[in-house]
């Protein structure tokens, strides 16, 4: 087995580990996004919450050299907007080149943004937003196994209670 493999299994055990014992959920997120900051070796990792009643997004916890430029924004706006309307992930190469894309960092060259689902609506309570200085920081399989993560870690996203 490869080592990328095999730290990837590790991280695995490590976010499974995470959610069964967490006792607080901003340590765990911080955790969550400490991990997977250092095992893709980004510069930042962001988690928040979507607040549809509110209609905001808002940051949770971050890792990385500073705070988010926008640590709540409207619900409709950047690539997290696109994420939170289709319920897919934003994978974006060169963000200079999209107009979606809201300035956080001015190095910043790639983002990839991740849906967490609700188990049972389907609809994004979360999401998980990585940033690289490099430009196509993030492969198809780098995005696919972000998504395993984001599957890991839904639990610690309250579930949400649909009116009837």
């Amino acid at each position: 087995m490869s080592d990328m493999l095999v730290e990837r299994d590790k991280l695995m055990k490590d976010l499974h580990s995470l959610v069964s014992g967490a006792s607080g959920r901003v340590a765990a997120l911080q955790k969550v996004a400490e991990l997977l900051r250092s095992a893709g070796n980004y510069r930042w990792v962001g988690l928040y919450d979507v607040d549809r009643a509110a209609g905001i997004v808002k940051n949770v916890v971050w890792s990385g050299p500073g705070a988010p430029e926008f640590p709540t924004f409207p619900i409709s706006k950047g690539l997290t907007g696109a994420v939170i309307s289709t319920r897919a992930t934003v994978n974006v190469g060169n963000v200079a080149a999209d107009s979606r894309y809201l300035t956080a960092f001015g190095t910043t060259r790639s983002e990839i943004i991740v849906p967490v689902l609700d188990r049972t609506s389907e609809t994004v309570v979360g999401t998980i937003d990585v940033e690289s200085e490099k430009p196509n920081a993030f492969s198809e399989e780098v995005q696919s196994y972000l998504e395993a993560c984001s599957s890991v870690i839904r639990p610690l996203w309250p579930r949400l209670i649909m009116a009837l």
